[in-house]
């Protein structure tokens, strides 16, 4: 445990980021595969699931959880199983 005072601080304030983190970061894992098991079952709410894990993808990538490319791509391999379980 560090004996400075802003180094006590720092402990604190990274941990608690380090929980919001994770919390945003599980969430999203959890819809992510929602949506993939609702196209790959052909669901008839697909769509909405989709729609719902591209918006957690997009809320990740504004609060720093995600890389901007990395959310990126997670969209786009959502968009193309979403329109091959159309076609």
């Amino acid at each position: 445990m560090p004996n400075i005072k802003s180094a006590k601080k720092r402990v604190l304030v990274s941990s608690t980021k380090t929980l919001r983190n994770k919390m945003i970061r599980s969430n999203l894992k959890t819809v992510l595969k929602q949506a993939d098991a609702a196209v790959a079952s052909k669901a008839d709410n697909m769509e909405a699931a989709v729609t719902l894990a591209i918006k957690k993808v997009d809320q990740a990538c504004a609060k720093g959880v995600l890389p901007k490319n990395t959310a990126s791509r997670k969209k786009a391999s959502l968009a193309r199983k979403l329109n091959a379980a159309k076609a």
